[in-house]
């Protein structure tokens, strides 16, 4: 792709200073640009760079004062970071605009599908699957039979989806994440675990990304449900019948055991671990490697393992990086009584 200065400019609602014929095919850090790239300023860490860059077209905030002459074209516009994030989301849709069936796709009976998409070689559909518009399916993705796949959505290399799950519109899940395998659930007897069957599926509503390597189980009964806009990062287990409100946010590494319900807008670092048949308020914040025992707050912070309120937590931890201290004056203290006696 190429493009100029002044198409850049009108894209982005911007004005260009320099060359508006500059030319660029390729996007790039300031500090690393060269001939035909395109960059952009946004941190104020890297102002240095926007007087060296060999960059063809950097893009700056309108108000940004130049101390010294650049040897770049500027588009100026009203959010650097914002701009050049709705470039990189361009170059990246024209990356993956992939489409058409490859002949080495298996593509069952009852299967259907709607225009513009893309299945790749070796991807496997299963019978009567439902595969909307414009969806992009990797190679040696397998989708399971009676699965519902929403316009818009792109499943990435490897991925498999199990029979009856539920994949909404504008989803994308990354390669090697397994959705609808079996809840880890077994009766218990004299003659050892008997596996109770996972007949339920999963759901993931419309607008979710899942990480790459994640597990979501499927439900006992019913279905482990994952609402609208919620995002996983990589290497997260989610377990059966569970429930993730909207526009939660979950970072690398955690695990929710069974029935749990975890409300919206939450907000949880990486290794965080939350026991089953909790209820997880709406807007809990929750410190990475924290592992919550108990329900929460609405609007709650929590960190620890097992995890309480953070700002108690913070409190306490200084008393206890003194502890060594403490117990020593404890110590003398109980002579000091002895010797008294």
């Amino acid at each position: 792709m190429q493009f100029t200065a002044a198409q850049i400019a009108d894209l982005l609602q911007g004005t260009v200073e320099g060359d508006p014929q500059s030319t660029v095919s390729r996007l790039s850090k300031i500090e690393e640009g060269g001939a035909g790239s395109l960059s952009f300023l946004a941190n104020p860490a890297y102002t240095q760079h926007i007087y060296g860059t060999t960059a063809s077209v950097v893009i700056i905030g309108k108000d940004f004062a130049l101390t010294a002459p650049v040897k770049t074209t500027l588009v100026r516009v009203a959010d650097a970071q914002g701009a050049f994030a709705k470039v990189l989301e361009m170059y990246d849709q024209v990356k993956r605009n992939k489409k058409g069936i490859s002949p080495q796709a298996v593509i069952s009976d009852g299967a259907t599908h709607g225009t513009d998409c893309y299945i790749g070689p070796l991807a496997f559909i299963g019978e009567n699957a439902r595969i909307g518009h414009n969806v992009k399916i990797y190679p040696q993705v397998y989708v399971g039979d009676n699965v519902t796949i929403g316009d818009n959505t792109t499943i990435h290399a490897g991925v498999k989806i199990y029979s009856d799950c539920v994949i909404g519109k504008d989803c994308i899940i990354h390669s090697g994440t397994v959705i609808g395998s079996d809840g880890f659930r077994f009766a218990t007897g004299p003659d050892g675990g008997q596996k109770v069957p996972q007949i339920g599926n999963v759901v993931l509503e419309d607008n979710v990304e899942i990480g790459a390597n994640c597990a979501i189980d499927r439900a006992t009964l019913g279905s482990t449900i994952l609402r609208k806009g919620v995002k996983f990062d990589n290497l997260i287990h989610i377990a059966h019948n569970v429930e993730v409100g909207e526009n939660t946010y979950y970072a690398a590494g955690g695990v929710v055991a069974g029935s749990t319900k975890i409300g919206k807008n939450c907000m949880f670092s990486g290794q965080v671990g939350i026991i089953g048949h909790l209820k997880i308020a709406d807007g809990t914040i929750i410190a990475a490697q924290s592992g919550i025992s108990k329900n929460t707050v609405t609007g709650e912070s929590y960190m620890g393992s097992p995890a309480w309120e953070a700002g108690k937590y913070r409190k306490n931890y200084i008393h206890f990086r003194n502890l060594d201290k403490l117990v020593e004056r404890v110590e003398k203290l109980e002579k000091l009584e002895k010797g008294g006696k």
